[in-house]
């Protein structure tokens, strides 16, 4: 099976990234916003919001959550580059932690690092809004077709 066309500016995926609809309830928890995205290189950066809310008994990010936004970072690296109809699902998840994350603003980028027919592998960085590395993740989604609505 060949890789889906080239990406377009539609459906559901570029209407939240474009703000035409809500994007979804886990990324507004994580305050998620578009910073930067290129479809043509698979690459994207975004901006989350570390709360309150988040906070381990350390008094920093718990690691869930930061997992979290690095996944809500390299699935749309992905997701960005295919057409319409299709979406990509984490398969596997690796998380390197190197700092503990603070409070406030966290900037998440990631990178479409290579893709086949149905499989695709992901790599990006979460940083503070000062550029100290938080954590690494590497990643495998599976390129799926969506049913229609």
């Amino acid at each position: 099976m060949s890789p889906p066309e080239g990406p377009t500016r539609e459906g559901p995926f570029w209407d939240a990234m474009e703000g035409r609809t809500p994007p979804p309830p886990a990324a507004v928890t994580l305050g998620f916003k578009l910073l930067e995205i290129d479809p043509d290189r698979g690459t994207i950066r975004v901006q989350f919001e570390g709360k309150r809310e988040f906070l381990n008994p350390m008094g920093v990010v718990q690691g869930g959550f930061v997992a979290a936004m690095l996944d809500d970072t390299l699935g749309p690296a992905l997701v960005c580059t295919l057409p319409p109809g299709h979406f990509a699902p984490t398969i596997e998840l690796k998380v390197n932690f190197i700092k503990p994350a603070p409070l406030g603003v966290l900037i998440g980028e990631g990178r479409l690092v290579a893709r086949g027919g149905t499989i695709a592998f992901l790599a990006g960085e979460l940083r503070t809004a000062g550029g100290e590395l938080v954590a690494t993740a590497t990643a495998t989604a599976r390129i799926v077709t969506t049913a229609p609505r």
